[in-house]
């Protein structure tokens, strides 16, 4: 993101979509998650978009994070893959347009064959391809990209590699390992995560949708890429089983619980941590709304 568009640092990013959706009563497919929510009901998801942007967020994110044509093609709807892109973006411009203030759009890039699992990444150049196509549709809207909850190095440098060939700025969130160690769930540290993507102009490097206490792990390592912009955006899911799958693991609701002390204010003071190691950028993930938002932009307006 060009620092003419955000001079002042920390920068702050919205919250979680598709846990907000279910908190305001919208159905939430297993199979394409937040997606569906494009088709039923676009203008919750606008208005998320703008409950964000009220609560203080400098970026907001496209609600891509489940379109994706495998998943679209095991409910019958991959000819709409690019309607849905397409859809995506234009509500978080909507939303953006309203806003009396600059705020950016950042394009999600995410895992293309299931959260939090590298072990299911499949090869490099197999899924560049599918990122590229992500990317090549959602340029034409955004101001960077962010590929995100990438949970090993050969995941993160595909999305990472795509993005670039737009010539958008780029960050680059992982996904950190439950033992709260500041790896990536793959194993691989930050630091060799990183040196995957040299030669590239990655701008931003950060971690998310992860414990809000491994991100505080990893941030001296993240602090120590020199990048222009790191931070980081936790989830507030309980420890995720290591062979975890969306709709794979059934609790009450078919979904993963979430931790009740990770209240605005209790989030809040972990994202401290973070920015007294050097963040410059926070923000949220699953299970954080507006209230979460709105406490870390009480916290940024602070410094």
């Amino acid at each position: 993101m060009p620092t003419t568009l955000f001079p002042k640092r920390p920068i702050l990013l919205d919250g979680g979509m598709g846990r907000e959706l279910r908190f305001r009563g919208i159905e939430v497919p297993e199979t394409i998650w937040s997606a569906g929510a494009l088709l039923t009901d676009p203008d919750v998801v606008r208005q998320i978009h703008t409950d964000y942007i009220a609560a203080g967020a400098d970026v907001i994110t496209t609600n891509t994070y489940g379109v994706i044509r495998a998943d679209l093609a095991k409910v019958g709807m991959e000819d709409r893959f690019e309607e849905l892109m397409t859809l995506a973006c234009h509500l978080a411009l909507e939303a953006r347009d309203q806003a009396d203030r600059k705020v950016a759009i950042a394009g999600s890039l995410p895992p293309l064959r299931g959260s939090y699992r590298p072990d299911l990444v499949g090869p490099r150049a197999e899924i560049e391809r599918l990122y590229d196509e992500q990317a090549q549709l959602m340029a034409p809207y955004i101001d960077l990209f962010l590929c995100e909850t990438m949970s090993s190095a050969a995941e993160a440098l595909a999305a990472a590699r795509a993005a670039c060939g737009t010539g958008k700025p780029v960050w680059v969130a992982w996904t950190l390992h439950e033992d709260r160690s500041g790896n990536l769930r793959s194993g691989e540290s930050v630091a060799e995560a990183v040196a995957a993507l040299k030669g590239l102009p990655v701008s931003g490097y950060l971690a998310n949708c992860c414990a809000p206490e491994s991100i505080t792990r990893a941030m001296p390592g993240l602090a120590a890429t020199g990048g222009e912009w790191i931070g980081g955006y936790a989830n507030t899911f309980s420890p995720i089983p290591q062979d975890w799958t969306l709709g794979g693991e059934k609790e009450t609701d078919g979904l993963l619980t979430l931790r009740i002390e990770l209240d605005p204010e209790s989030y809040a003071a972990h994202a401290a941590d973070w920015l007294a190691a050097g963040a410059t950028v926070i923000g949220g993930c699953c299970g954080t709304r507006p209230a979460h938002i709105e406490k870390l932009r009480a916290l940024v307006d602070a410094i």
